[in-house]
This record gives C-alpha cells, structure tokens and sequence, in this order.
C-alpha cells in the first residue's frame, strides 16, 4: 500500500474516532451497533488495519452517515473548486473497488462519487447509511447490477436509477469488464456537510 492510501486510511481510522466520541459512544458500542468486533475498531481507529467497503459501509451506517460522508470529513477542505488531483480517492483493499469523491465541500446539498467497480466485485451497504439522503445511480460504462431490497436492476451504460425507500443494497459486477459508475445523492437536511458513496447503498 502506498504512503497517499496509507495516509487516508489513517485519517479515516481518526474521523471514525472522533464521530464516536462525539456521540459518547465506547468502542464496544460502536462495535455492537455495527455488527464488527472490538478488535477490529482498535485497529482502525488507530490506523492498524486497511478497512474494507463492507466494514466502512457497517461502521458509517451504525453513525447514520454514508461512507462518502465519512471519508470526505476525514479528507476534504472547504471550496467551490475541487481539482481532480485533490478529489479523495480511495480503493478496497479486498474488492479493488475505487472510489472517487467529485463535488467540492460546499452548502450545496448534493454530491457526486464515481465508482470503478472491477470485475466479479460484489460490495454490499447496509440501508442505515441512507436514511437522510436521495440517490441516483448514473452507469457510465460497463455493466452493473445493482439489488435494491428485493429489486434487481440490470443497468448498462447510460441507464440511470433513482433509488427508492433506504433498503439494504449491493452493488454487484458480474462481466468480465469493469463497471464505472456515477452516485448522485441530494442530502435532505444536512446542507453543508459532504455525505454519500458508494451507494444507498457507495461510495
């Protein structure tokens, strides 16, 4: 791992501490809340272990925040221009799945993360990260299939999907080519705070 993925998930494992003291909660709460163990949130908090897209998406769900609104308060600064070299990117150390926050950190409540889904990659996001937020996927190229609840959506390139009521959702490739793919979500009460990935889910 390099030093620049080596730094995020540092500052990930501290936001991650900080957004539970800030609610009071013991690292045991946190753990039970999430469906992890203890263990596990000692080793990230404290930036000994390279979290995945399934356990950023239980932890950030067990805050009621999404993974793009977790990872951008652990990266981004204020500013209406976010360079591309500055856009916070970051990759599962399981999946290879990248993310790519876009939009700057502004008071404008919508935010956008691009999503390379590789090959065979099936990431799963708990309903509980989307319950402030509508979202739109947007399929860039490649294929992707994408199980809303009980609803399976078979999206291909240019296709786009406004997400229903939050349900537990997985984000799934199934080709022999990677997915690319845009999340477009509208935070319905939290102007000024970046929140959103991977998807209702992905971020």
């Amino acid at each position: 791992m390099n030093n620049i993925v080596d730094s995020l998930n540092q500052r990930i494992g501290t936001r991650i501490r900080i957004e539970r003291e800030s609610r009071g909660w013991s690292v045991s709460d946190l753990a039970e809340r999430a469906g992890v163990s203890r263990a596990m949130v000692h080793k990230i908090e404290r930036g000994e272990s390279s979290p995945t897209a399934v356990l950023l998406g239980r932890l950030s769900g067990a805050f009621a925040i999404s993974m793009s609104t977790l990872i951008a308060r652990a990266e981004m600064q204020e500013g209406r221009l976010l360079r591309r070299d500055e856009q916070p990117v970051w990759r599962d150390p399981q999946s290879g799945y990248l993310r790519r926050h876009v939009s700057p950190r502004t008071d404008f409540p919508l935010d956008l993360v691009q999503i390379d889904l590789p090959p065979g990659s099936n990431i799963p996001m708990p309903a509980s990260a989307y319950t402030d937020a509508r979202q739109l996927i947007w399929v860039l190229s490649g294929e992707l299939v994408f199980l809303e609840g009980r609803s399976r959506h078979q999206m291909r390139a240019g296709d786009c999907l406004a997400l229903g009521p939050p349900g537990d959702c997985e984000f799934i490739n199934q080709s022999a080519a990677n997915c690319s793919y845009l999340i477009v979500r509208f935070n319905e009460g939290h102007a000024g705070v970046v929140q959103r990935p991977g998807v209702q889910p992905s971020d």
